[in-house]
């Protein structure tokens, strides 16, 4: 059977543009699944797991504002808030009216707040390494990387710093994931593909775990909670704390992967998203 098709469309939403890729199913009458990625992060890096999961679902991964290539937003609106109003929007823009939701650390934060308020036709949670609250060290080591030298002479010498950073994805894949987050500069070198005021530590405001913890317990939708079993995010201890908050969910570790679970550990984590997300669309009650 031939691949479907991916597109890459653009979309105005909230007086912002905004890319994202949509992959058709491999079967007519496919539910939807939407995918948010991390921060730093951009639409293509869900391009495999995408790809694996159209036998299931039309797949629609967003960049979201910021990243990759959809429009950068002044400094001081790159909050949660937004992030989640964006999700909403591009959810009614898109005319999705069953679907499932998976986000990766801040996408993972945009889609618990966002399930949180028990939006019509969600049908399933994915939540990827993150939660309410987070580890100092791994939010630290982020923010390290964000301050790190982010222009390069080459493709290569970008993968060789992203390398450093995190020795576990496959080469491949990983190398795959950095070129496609990597755009020219005006003196002809390479530098990341995302917002350079997000690159300030002031930029993201802080996160209200209370706030975020609410709407863990407002969750309607089946929910499952993927952690790296090495995160530095994510700790056992909140995630605990997630299983008994939220009133429809089950948690899945991945053995060998830190925070970036579909980098670390691409095989494992589709394994666990496929043994959660059937792509059986439920009759509406």
């Amino acid at each position: 059977m031939p691949t479907p098709p991916v597109v890459d469309e653009l979309i105005e939403l909230r007086g912002l543009r905004f890319h994202y890729r949509d992959w058709a199913p491999k079967r007519a009458g496919a539910p939807d699944l939407v995918l948010l990625h991390g921060f730093t992060g951009h639409a293509r890096s869900w391009d495999a797991f995408a790809e694996a999961m159209t036998d299931r679902y039309r797949v629609l991964a967003l960049d979201q504002r910021g990243h990759g290539e959809s429009g950068w937003a002044s400094a001081d609106a790159y909050g949660n808030t937004e992030m989640v109003d964006d999700a909403a929007a591009f959810v009614a823009a898109m005319g999705l009216v069953r679907f499932s939701l998976l986000g990766l650390s801040m996408g993972g934060m945009v889609a618990i707040n966002y399930a949180g308020q028990r939006p019509a036709g969600l049908e399933e949670l994915v939540i990827v390494d993150i939660g309410p609250e987070i580890v100092a060290s791994g939010s630290a080591r982020i923010q390290a990387g964000v301050r790190a030298n982010d222009v390069f002479a080459s493709k290569d010498e970008a993968f060789a710093a992203a390398r450093a950073g995190n020795t576990r994805p496959p080469e491949a894949h990983h190398r795959k994931r950095v070129e496609e987050n990597l755009m020219r500069t005006a003196d002809g070198r390479w530098t990341w593909r995302y917002d350079r005021a997000l690159r300030s530590p002031g930029t993201l405001r802080l996160r209200d775990a209370d706030a975020a913890w609410k709407a863990c317990a407002n969750i309607a939708a089946p929910t499952l909670i993927i952690r790296g079993a090495l995160s530095d995010v994510l700790s056992p201890e909140v995630a605990a704390r997630m299983l008994e908050a939220i009133p429809d969910v089950r948690l899945t570790e991945v053995a060998g992967s830190g925070h970036s679970v579909p980098l670390d550990a691409p095989e494992a984590f589709l394994a666990a998203s496929r043994a959660f997300l059937k792509g059986e669309a439920k009759v509406p009650a």
